[in-house]
């Protein structure tokens, strides 16, 4: 179990990056879903260990994160959201020398644990091409392999499919999926696909604020009976919006579909089915309407 309490982050430019954030993240995948400069990097590497926090606490099966970060780095796996690699060294060198690097000397073990990583990420044919060479998905398969180094009880994966594509997004969340539920898995992403189809836990961040927390299908379950949907020319799309609180708009054969959250129904619009994409704007629109009031 990892417990976040009351963290609040603010950088040297005035940037209050995270806001009295608390959080309890059990075994297995979390997602932390949010847009972008939300603060979920800036948490992620609170938690990584890779930079301080101003007030709060971060505590991981008894070790207290932000005060003996030295005891969370042995067992923890880090992909960052730009993971970078180094010119022409093929993926079995650099991945052995990251397995020397967390402290993993047996030469034998080492070999041993350096091939079925580069296995089990469905590497093992390429080890001996240079990554940087890798296409997007397969650099982020080998991410995960050297933060799965010396079996870290505590995984952290920061915008690991933008830019992949929908092959290889799948094959990445297969990945994911084959680590098991003993780990704490953090999944930090935008991209509400991935929440829903990986997460049994979740939460939205925005403005370096929590908003939301819960099991995704019961979170779907609530918004039930509140979403409406109607498509519209675009003309009529940007006059219903300065009306009613659309949460989402998107394109279809050339006209423009509206989804609304309300209690009662609009004039004009029928039911629809409520989603995570639908209780992720939802919770958006909300904040930005309860700042604005």
């Amino acid at each position: 179990m990892l417990e976040i309490h009351r963290l609040s982050k603010t950088y040297a430019n005035g940037v209050k990056a995270l806001n009295n954030v608390s959080l309890s993240i059990p075994k297995g995948m979390f997602g932390l879903l949010g847009p972008n400069g939300a603060g979920k990097s800036s948490l992620m590497r609170t938690i990584a260990t890779l930079q301080s926090a101003d007030t709060g606490s971060v505590m991981f099966d008894g070790i207290d994160v932000l005060n003996d970060p030295n005891q969370l780095r042995k067992t923890l796996g880090y992909l960052p959201q730009d993971f970078q690699v180094y010119p022409r060294i093929s993926a079995y060198d650099l991945l052995d020398h990251m397995a020397v690097l967390k402290g993993l000397n047996d030469k034998k073990q080492r070999k041993e644990q350096v091939e079925a990583l580069l296995a089990h990420t469905n590497l093992y044919q390429h080890k001996d091409k240079a990554v940087s060479g890798f296409s997007g998905g397969m650099r982020q398969r080998f991410g995960i392999a050297q933060a799965l180094l010396g079996d870290p009880k505590l995984l952290i994966v920061d915008e690991p499919t933008a830019g992949l594509d929908p092959e290889e997004r799948n094959r990445f969340h297969n990945l994911l999926v084959s680590l098991g539920e003993e780990k704490v898995i953090i999944l930090s992403t935008h991209i509400v696909e991935d929440v829903a189809e990986l997460c049994p836990q979740m939460a939205v961040l925005a403005g370096g604020e929590i908003l939301l927390q819960g099991n995704p299908l019961q979170l779907v379950d609530e918004l039930q009976g509140q979403i409406w949907r109607k498509t519209v020319s675009q003309a009529e799309a940007a006059e219903l919006e300065s009306k009613l609180p659309v949460i989402s708009k998107r394109l279809f054969a050339g006209r423009t579909v509206l989804n609304v959250f309300a209690m009662s129904q609009p004039e004009g619009f029928e039911a629809a089915p409520a989603d995570l994409e639908d209780v992720y704007f939802s919770c958006l629109h909300q904040a930005r309407a309860g700042k604005a009031a």
